[in-house]
């Protein structure tokens, strides 16, 4: 259970550094909501792994290198499902806004990002 609260403080952070770079490129740049998307997934994937890392998952005895290639394995996955179920939800839904469909999209990779997490990059070998 302590592993799953820390999993949800992970992403929880990861989803503020998520949604606060797509809001400051939204208005900031003229990227628009696509493009910014793959760079605040980007951002907030570099800031979980360092969490997870740290406080959510115990080491799991594999180099550093390899790690991170596992993390950025199933990170990358995670965020196609992501990106995937954002896109299809602005194109088919013009009204919705980006932070909105981020959010969606995003509580429905969850599940999928922790148990990839969980059993494939930090589980001891």
């Amino acid at each position: 259970m302590r592993r799953l609260i820390r999993f949800t403080i992970a992403g929880g952070i990861g989803f503020l550094v998520d949604a606060g770079m797509l809001s400051a490129l939204l208005h900031l740049t003229p990227l628009g909501p696509f493009l910014a998307r793959l760079v605040a997934i980007a951002c907030a994937m570099a800031v979980t792994w360092v969490f997870n890392r740290r406080y959510t998952f115990d080491r799991s005895g594999r180099s550093l290198a390899v790690e991170g290639f596992r993390y950025g394995s199933i990170g990358v996955t995670t965020a196609l499902v992501n990106y995937g179920l954002y896109s299809v939800l602005l194109l088919s839904l013009p009204a919705l806004q980006p932070l909105a469909a981020m959010v969606i999209a995003s509580i429905a990779s969850m599940v999928f990002s922790f148990f990839g997490y969980s059993r494939f990059v930090f589980r001891a070998e």
